[in-house]
């Protein structure tokens, strides 16, 4: 797409402008080959939130050259007032076609997207920028050979707007974990499948979860950035698509009492740069497979999984899944069978090493997942470059180990509210760092404001349960 005649052609690029004017020509061209009209330039708050500036297809020219100026003041936690002047750069390697906006009757013409950095007008990095904080982690593992790459489960609900709040899942939807069923809700999930395949995001599977209303779509492994870009993607997507059925869909980690939650269960593995092999995997372990890059790997996450745990878990909500008696850990331990474990190592086919990949079972889809793979992929170096022991690994049932046994075998708990663990964020300096001061800051001050408008509030339970008796 070529600037309009009236509007001389600049080929000298700003600092936060796309730096390969081959790949912004090829960009140009593919908007205009499409007929595309509008562009989403889209980013990430600090709590993962997606944003939005839409421009017409006339502007990504200029945008191309000089980058998108915005007000960063006007996003809260993104800037503070002294630092208003941002500038959003596009990622061309994330431009993808909305499916669902295709042309219309309206006449309003395809929209595209394209995910952006944020920039200082200086074209450096803002230090708020959450995406930026995973790229940064990301280089460090580069230059010690390693490639982080990861597969998340993304699990929701699939609702009905009900009498209540909250919704209720559809009617005849009563399936459970890996129930093949026929109804409307299934549908709807393999359209967002379609759309999302559609969009370069590459899904391996998905299926119905244990609850009734409960979906689970799960990403194929690949680099931690690219997958993190498919996330924010995905639950808009899946939001967006959902509510053109008359349904609701909702990343709430525990949105009723009794069932279980949404996890963001996330398998990875560092692969090694030199030859493409899994560093993880050891055919000469006899017990687990596992080489000493993976068992150190283990070993930092084991060990930072209190500090790490308000980046996983970062709503008050979430600390409501992370309760004994639904498949979510409580206990930081590892093990291969236990679904109770923070860490499995699955079992892998002898011939294909590359399957091996560790599972954290800790997230929940409210997640940042850029902060979160960061925090993740630190806390694993970390691990890594100190050479920490791996403890014994637990495959008998966490639940029913008595306190002493526990505490014996040095067993830790995972925090078990959202004030505990930005308690415990505050104290691991390797997480604070994995944020990056500003980031870090700004999560915690909000996070602490969300505790505290929870702890004053008056909660049903608590008239249910004492107003008839006090």
């Amino acid at each position: 797409m070529t600037p309009p005649a009236h509007e001389p052609r600049r080929s000298s690029h700003s600092p936060t402008g796309v730096a390969r004017p081959e790949d912004a020509a090829r960009t140009l061209e593919r908007v205009e080959t499409r007929g595309i009209r509008f562009i989403n330039l889209e980013f990430t708050d600090v709590v993962g939130m997606a944003k939005s500036v839409m421009i017409p297809a006339s502007q990504l020219h200029d945008t191309l050259m000089r980058g998108h100026w915005f007000d960063g003041s006007a996003i809260e936690g993104l800037a503070r007032v002294a630092e208003t002047d941002m500038y959003l750069r596009p990622d061309l390697s994330t431009f993808a076609e909305i499916p669902w906006s295709a042309a219309n009757s309206t006449g309003e013409g395809r929209i595209a997207r394209l995910i952006c950095d944020v920039l200082m007008p200086t074209g450096e990095r803002f230090g708020g920028d959450s995406r930026a904080v995973l790229i940064e982690a990301a280089r460090e593992a580069e230059a010690h050979g390693y490639r982080y790459e990861v597969s998340p489960e993304l699990e929701f609900f699939l609702l009905q707007e009900g009498d209540t709040r909250v919704g209720r899942p559809l009617a005849h939807d009563s399936g459970g974990y890996f129930d093949l069923s026929t109804d409307l809700a299934a549908d709807v999930r393999r359209e967002i499948v379609a759309a999302l395949n559609e969009m370069g995001i590459s899904i391996e599977s998905s299926h119905h979860e244990v609850a009734a209303g409960q979906h689970e779509i799960d990403f194929t492994v690949a680099d931690a950035l690219k997958v993190a870009d498919g996330v924010v993607t995905a639950r808009y997507a899946v939001k967006t698509i959902a509510q053109r059925h008359g349904l609701k869909a909702t990343f709430m980690p525990k949105p009723f009492f009794g069932v279980n939650g949404n996890g963001m269960h996330t398998h990875q593995r560092l692969t090694r740069l030199a030859d493409g092999t899994n560093a993880f995997a050891d055919l000469a372990d006899p017990g687990y497979g596992l080489s000493n890059v993976g068992r150190r790997f283990i070993a930092g996450q084991l060990a930072h999984a209190r500090g790490m745990c308000a980046i996983l878990a970062p709503l008050v909500n979430s600390y409501k899944r992370l309760v004994p008696g639904f498949e979510a850990p409580v206990m930081i331990s590892w093990g291969r069978v236990n679904r109770e474990a923070l860490i499995r190592a699955p079992r892998f086919e002898p011939d294909s090493p590359e399957s091996l990949l560790v599972e954290l079972r800790a997230p929940d889809p409210s997640c940042n997942p850029y902060l979160a793979f960061a925090a993740m992929l630190r806390a694993g170096m970390d691990g890594v470059n100190r050479d920490l022991p791996l403890a014994q690994p637990v495959e008998e049932g966490l639940y029913t180990l008595d306190e002493s046994l526990r505490l014996r075998r040095g067993i830790a708990l995972l925090p078990s509210s959202l004030s505990e663990a930005l308690a415990e964020l505050q104290r691991d300096e390797t997480m604070i760092a994995a944020l990056g001061e500003q980031i870090a800051a700004w999560f915690i001050e909000a996070k602490a404001d969300e505790w505290e408008v929870y702890r004053q509030q008056v909660h049903q339970w608590e008239v249910d349960r004492y107003l008839p008796n006090f």
